[in-house]
């Protein structure tokens, strides 16, 4: 050894070295699994993982971070129980949860993480990484809904009109056709996909058996809807966490086109499904319960989800902005997009008063109540009038359809209540029977096949004949085959077109004239 170096002089400086090694690293980055419940986790010496954060098993399963406890983590298992053991080791992924979403994702059906479920190989295209958990845009970055969703449903269209950026509840019992409304919405945004100016499509199934997220998706296939679609599907078979989660999922992906000036449509369906999803996570982390065993902030769940549906301001340099941007959005950000959710709640033999329902239309901007009495005697969709609303009204419709269905919500309203009266007295003034048979009549105009969504000028030239009696000659079961041949002559007699007058939202006399004179020309057939 040479007589320059000193053994102290060396000794100190390893001493040094040793100091500064950061002996936690290993410690805090990776974990163990101390306990395994039903899709929940307990993980000991996690110490800087975050919440909502991604963990990641030796063997590949995923979980979220849920719980953060003095001394252990609580997470929920986006894969099967029974493939964790006690003992397995978890890394952190350093990534809160989030979805990669690209205009690739177009006609795909995927699970809630993004991965293909259709068999179609692998989403390709520019993605964006969107986080599942983010908080909806301030009131500076919004502006008042003011433009209108087409379901190409005459009954909704006329008296429950849908803005974009709007949040419309379906709410009904089982089988009375909510899902089938949601479907008909979507297959109507066909026309704008056609005409370049697309309202994008998300499908979220929450815990529905896996045939019938087949058959949907077969059906908007058959229909050429899928071209705008996006599947998100999280059946019944799936962990709790991944039915839970799916919501979000899906509102991530509408936030991208919401984002990017866009306009989307996001149908949830349902969220009783998930509220008993999360129920089932929260108990088994052992969270406090409440009201009906659901945990205590159940409402902010549906809350922060629902208030993600938005209409963007239009004013570029503001919506730049907005707060809570994903990395991945900044400098792609574009105003006036917007977000639409039509959320689905079943309720149990029509108890709207329960939890959840009062929870959700506290939350939306207005609800269509699905009546089991009126879709067993035929009238379907199933609108009970009385109780459905829309708080954003007359401003999410077209001019036309607002000068010629202004009234009809009100009028059907009377008429329920009516029919209801006249079934006890034998005879009646001729004023009441004018206004039953009028009731009568509009209501068998209302009705509707499924998957035949009607344009909105067809749906105005009829309600037309409707509102103003024009249909009393017309003997009640001849309703459907008056509305046939009379929208048939309209487009056949008049090379004017009356039909893309009504389109650009413009009634005049002119207009009206034409309508009544071939309403009474069709109707005179029926004598």
């Amino acid at each position: 050894m040479p007589d320059n170096i000193k053994v102290s002089e060396v000794s100190e400086v390893l001493r040094r070295q040793l100091e500064g090694i950061d002996n936690r690293i290993q410690l805090d980055e990776i974990g163990t699994v101390l306990q395994v419940s039903d899709g929940v986790a307990r993980i000991y010496g996690l110490r800087n993982a975050e919440s909502n954060e991604l963990l990641e098993f030796e063997n590949g399963v995923k979980a979220i971070v849920m719980n953060l406890e003095e001394d252990n983590v609580g997470a929920v298992l986006l894969g099967s129980t029974d493939k964790i053991k006690e003992g397995f080791t978890v890394k952190r992924t350093k990534h809160i949860a989030s979805i990669k979403v690209g205009e690739a994702m177009l006609g795909r059906v995927i699970d809630p993480l993004g991965e293909p479920l259709d068999g179609k190989g692998e989403i390709g295209g520019q993605l964006f990484e969107m986080p599942w958990e983010r908080k909806a845009p301030g009131v500076i970055f919004r502006q008042p809904v003011n433009q209108p969703l087409q379901t190409g449903i005459k009954a909704v269209d006329a008296m429950i009109p849908i803005g974009r950026g709007q949040r419309e509840l379906i709410i009904g019992d089982r089988q009375t056709g909510k899902t089938a409304l949601a479907i008909d919405t979507i297959i109507n945004q066909k026309e704008n996909y056609l005409a370049g100016k697309p309202v994008y499509c998300i499908y979220v199934a929450i815990g529905q058996k896996g045939s019938t997220v087949a058959s949907i998706v077969n059906t908007l296939r058959d229909y050429g809807a899928m071209d705008y679609t996006i599947v998100v599907a999280a059946t019944a078979g799936d962990p709790a966490a991944l039915q839970y989660y799916s919501a979000f999922a899906g509102a991530a992906i509408g936030e991208y086109f919401r984002d990017t000036g866009r306009d989307a449509l996001i149908v949830y369906d349902d969220l009783s499904k998930q509220a008993v999803a999360y129920r089932e996570v929260s108990l088994i982390l052992r969270r406090p319960s409440g009201r009906e065993a659901y945990p205590g902030d159940i409402f902010y769940l549906h809350s922060r989800l629902l208030e993600r549906g938005a209409r963007i301001i239009n004013q570029q340099e503001v919506a730049a902005q907005m707060n809570d941007l994903p990395d991945c959005l900044k400098g792609v950000v574009k105003g006036g997009g917007s977000l639409t959710a039509l959320p689905i709640i079943e309720t149990l033999a029509g108890d709207v008063s329960a939890y959840i329902p009062t929870n959700v239309i506290s939350i939306t901007d207005g609800q269509i109540f699905l009546d089991t009495d009126l879709f067993n005697q035929g009238n379907r969709p199933a609108i009970n009038v009385g109780v459905s609303v829309s708080r954003v009204g007359g401003n999410a419709q077209i001019k036309a359809m607002k000068k010629v269905a202004g009234t009809l919500k009100i009028d059907q309203a009377q008429y329920r209540e009516l029919e209801a009266f006249s079934k006890f007295s034998g005879d009646m003034d001729p004023v009441t029977a004018l206004l039953i048979d009028k009731g009568r009549k509009n209501a068998q105009l209302l009705v509707q096949p499924q998957y035949s969504p009607m344009p909105v000028e067809q749906e105005i030239a009829i309600l037309y004949c409707g509102v103003n009696g024009l249909l009393r000659k017309v003997p009640l079961n001849k309703v459907h085959e008056f509305e046939r041949i009379f929208l048939e002559t309209l487009r056949v007699n008049h090379k004017t077109d009356v039909l893309d007058v009504l389109k650009s939202g413009v009634i005049d006399d002119g207009v009206e004239k034409i309508l009544r004179e071939t309403a009474e020309m069709v109707a005179d057939q029926f004598k």
